[in-house]
């Protein structure tokens, strides 16, 4: 989810002396002209162009903004603005030509918008990078994706620094919304390695709903992992964050060694390298849509 004006010329006319510190005009004229010029002594114009008025970059008139964002034309934005159904950091607006930052929160008819294109990008996270945009906590994914487009994006729900796999990242508000409604938001497979096997009672716990703290910790499923030890599991949530699976374990007294995003919904980490991204295909992006 990226981001001149012109300067006049600088100096003054350089003259080149005749040898007598000025120049002479023949009293018949004859060669004048030409001897003037090939002497440098032409007439030094001004320029009487007012020059070009500064603009605030950072800003964007409010009907381009929503023009650009696909909802509708500059002329029918105007309408829109009129009556009403336009808002600014939660501000309705009306007055025609009014100016808005990239960074407000822009609202047409309630649905938040956006002129930047869409992006849809889906990095394997390694260990050691924190899931957030701060700039002040070290190392984190956003410097992992900082050349994948130039479009704002963000990541969806958080994988802890030490934690691994998928992460995707968007500047799409509507696709955010399926990962952050719990009940139908899409389901994320981890990979999970305990520091000791998990207990099958333990597991039937954890299956039928745990309660920690008065606080109801809802999981899809949870498996163990054919051919592994009994202390690597396979465990399905609708959450955006870890912190649930962290808050099972704990409660059950386990200390997770390893956690990995297997898949989003369809998407998997097939020809993701640990530490690179890729744009998801249309074909994802309609599926995803979808769920």
């Amino acid at each position: 989810m990226s981001r001149h004006q012109g300067s006049d010329r600088k100096g003054k006319t350089s003259w080149r002396s005749n040898g007598k510190g000025k120049s002479k005009l023949s009293g018949r004229g004859r060669g004048v002209k030409n001897k003037s010029l090939a002497r440098g002594n032409a007439p030094i114009r001004k320029n009487t162009q007012p020059p070009k008025p500064t603009s605030n970059t950072g800003e964007i008139r409010l009907n381009k903004y929503i023009a650009n964002s696909g909802i509708c034309s500059r002329r029918e934005a105007d309408v829109n603005i009129a009556t009403g159904q336009v808002t600014v950091n939660g501000k309705v607006i009306t007055e025609m030509g009014y100016k808005v930052k990239l960074e407000d929160e822009i609202r047409f008819d309630g649905a938040r918008i956006n002129p930047e294109k869409k992006a849809y990008v889906l990095l394997n996270k390694p260990k050691g990078f924190a899931t957030t945009m701060s700039e002040s906590k070290g190392r984190t994914v956003m410097d992992l994706v900082a050349n994948a487009t130039s479009s704002r994006i963000k990541p969806i729900g958080r994988l802890g620094r030490n934690a691994t796999g998928l992460l995707l990242f968007t500047n799409d508000e509507t696709i955010e919304k399926k990962f952050t409604n719990s009940k139908n938001g899409i389901t994320r497979l981890f990979h999970i390695e305990l520091d000791k096997n998990l207990k099958f009672e333990d597991l039937k716990k954890i299956q039928e709903g745990l309660k920690v703290k008065g606080k109801q910790m809802f999981i899809e499923e949870i498996s163990y992992i054919d051919g592994a030890p009994k202390r690597e599991i396979g465990l399905k949530i609708k959450q955006t964050g870890n912190h649930v699976i962290r808050t099972i374990f704990d409660f059950l007294n386990y200390e997770i060694v390893r956690l990995d995003c297997v898949t989003i919904g369809h998407l998997t980490k097939k020809d993701i390298p640990r530490g690179r991204w890729k744009h998801l295909t249309q074909q994802e992006l309609n599926t995803l849509k979808m769920l």
